[in-house]
């Protein structure tokens, strides 16, 4: 997937987002609208989103916050002043979707919640992502991914899986807040949806932790019937140079990977046989599995189980898969340039025949597109833009 230049037409073409959000989460939602297109207005306090201090950095510039923030334009206005709460709402009046991620009640007590904003757009898609949800029960906890990944039940459920169950798992892959990003993505296209057909607009209410419990399909089955057997958990099969993993997740995955190993015997064993047997003994499937990738490396078992199509893998870094021929053929990577030199991102998931999806050029520097915004939405004058910075309302 090549960078999309900016103004290219895509699904979202023609729809405008005021984006207040921050970090991760809703960061993450907004460029996936500015990757179809969507024309996305990132509103910044005067220090500029925490990602823009966050490493790797390359000339002073974030990667981080290039990689979620990219396509989008950037203003910095203070949100505690009337003047600049009273442009948010003259903005309000040109403008299709909301989406802020600060605690519940933040943008209410800033005169930006979205009663106030419906009445000045009834047509307004405004979505929330918080921790918790807009209701009480969640008030004054902090919520940030690992906290959620240990509430929700997912740390715990991934402790069980392990060999050594003795502690919790440490948490480095921030789930919550890209699973929540993409879900009020799509929470907000089905409110544009509905738009059409109603013509007015919707608050889309985002919970990080429904969204961490929504991962967990079989566990919160298991919770509610324990006597059944639990799942297959799928474990590192060791290689003679590394580890893979083997998913022979139905009964012609399993035959054709006896074929590939050369052990038909595992076909009438009574323990491997058929499914439920292969559940009560799989560690000692497993194990029998491990004599025959002990003889070979990694890549050759792959290879041998590939030939057979047994669902399988290496391990491999982020680095190595990087470099996959189906990730360089997708066009996985996507090149940016972020005024320190290009650098690779990850592109928009999903491809469209038609709609241009993939993340575009330009990633905004802290303030830089305020006048022009003003400008081209309110109409400000060179001499009013002048006076909103002298009186701290605009910044940047």
């Amino acid at each position: 997937m090549a960078t999309v230049a900016a103004g290219t037409p895509g699904a979202l073409t023609g729809i405008r987002v005021l984006d207040f959000t921050f970090v991760m989460s809703g960061p993450y939602c907004t460029r996936l609208m500015a990757d179809l297109g969507a024309e996305v207005i990132k509103i910044e306090s005067k220090h500029g989103d925490l990602t823009r201090s966050r490493p790797p950095f390359r000339d002073g510039r974030s990667s981080y916050y290039a990689s979620l923030n990219c396509g989008k334009r950037s203003i910095v206005l203070d949100l505690k002043s009337p003047e600049a709460r009273d442009i948010v709402h003259d903005m309000v009046r040109q403008a299709d979707v909301v989406v802020e991620n600060f605690r519940p009640g933040v943008m209410k007590r800033l005169g930006l919640g979205y009663e106030t904003l419906s009445e000045i757009n009834p047509r307004l898609v405004y979505c929330s992502i918080s921790g918790f949800g807009q209701g009480k029960s969640g008030d004054g906890k902090g919520a940030y991914a690992p906290t959620l990944h240990a509430l929700s039940g997912f740390d715990d459920a991934m402790r069980g899986y392990q060999d050594d169950a003795s502690r919790p798992p440490n948490t480095g892959i921030f789930v919550a807040d890209v699973l929540g990003g993409s879900l009020a993505f799509g929470g907000i296209q089905a409110a544009l949806v509905q738009r059409q057909r109603t013509g007015r607009g919707d608050l889309v209410d985002l919970s990080l932790l429904d969204s961490m419990v929504s991962l967990l399909v079989c566990e919160v089955g298991e919770a509610q019937f324990p006597e059944q057997p639990l799942h297959f958990v799928y474990k590192p099969t060791p290689a003679r140079d590394g580890h893979l993993v083997v998913a022979p997740t139905t009964q012609d995955n399993f035959v054709a990977l006896c074929r590939a190993t050369g052990h038909p015997e595992w076909l009438e064993d009574e323990r491997f046989a058929t499914g439920r047997g292969r559940q009560v003994h799989w560690d000692a499937f497993l194990a029998e599995l491990a004599k025959w990738a002990l003889q070979h490396t990694a890549e050759e078992c792959e290879r041998i189980l590939d030939a057979h199509q047994v669902p399988c893998s290496r391990y491999l870094n982020i680095g190595e898969t990087m470099q996959l021929p189906v990730v360089k053929e997708r066009g996985t990577m996507c090149e940016i340039d972020d005024g320190a030199g290009p650098f690779l991102v990850a592109g928009t998931p999903f491809r469209m025949a038609n709609g241009n999806a993939g993340p575009r050029a330009h990633v905004p520097v802290l303030g830089a597109d305020g006048p022009a915004i003003l400008g081209e939405l309110l109409g400000k004058d060179a001499a009013g833009i002048a006076r909103l910075r002298e009186a701290g309302v605009l910044g940047g």
